[in-house]
């Protein structure tokens, strides 16, 4: 695989903004040339899969700026510096909705943007949720329901549901409901 690595030389921070950053690499392809690369840093964020007692999943409904709309999505949110992943998703969890989580499972790590972030996306399943008072952040504004994992399903068939990682949560959940796969 060696004849597909590319090896920075050096290289710049091109823009840092209050959450995101941009790096501006030169780097050195396999054949010898050089070309630019440009890329996001970002710290990594946690997605978390709240399946409650019933079987049905806690979900949110957030505008996302970038793309003018309404999303529906997984409880999600950015790791702080030096946090742990899993205390970041109980504290996510907290924050967006007011539940939490008696049991966790690491599910696996996702990379939703390869060709220009350096962002991975940890998830997480927890169940044994308890109700409780939602905190969120200034400035953040988002509904919860609840749906079934079909209803769920349907939706990333019809384009209801479009953000990948809820898209791959939700395959995740059916993929572990069925017992096709284990934690």
């Amino acid at each position: 695989m060696d004849n597909l690595k590319e090896t920075r030389v050096d290289g710049e921070l091109a823009y840092d903004g209050h959450f995101l950053k941009v790096q501006r690499d030169t780097i050195e392809l396999p054949d010898g040339k050089r070309t630019k690369r440009e890329y996001i840093l970002h710290p990594g964020a946690v997605v978390i899969l709240p399946l409650l007692d019933d079987g049905t999943v806690l979900m949110e409904r957030q505008f996302r700026y970038p793309l003018h709309d309404v999303f529906i999505e997984f409880p999600a949110g950015k790791i702080d510096q030096g946090e742990d992943p899993l205390l970041a998703a109980k504290r996510e969890l907290e924050e967006e909705t007011g539940y939490t989580g008696g049991e966790w499972q690491f599910v696996t790590k996702i990379h939703n943007a390869i060709a220009y972030s350096d962002e991975h996306l940890d998830l997480y399943l927890a169940r044994g949720l308890k109700q409780g008072p939602a905190k969120l952040d200034d400035g953040e504004f988002l509904e919860t329901f609840t749906a079934t994992i079909d209803e769920l399903l349907e939706w990333v068939r019809v384009g209801t549901i479009t953000d990948v990682k809820t898209v791959i949560g939700i395959f995740w959940l059916e993929k572990l409901r069925s017992g096709d796969w284990t934690l």
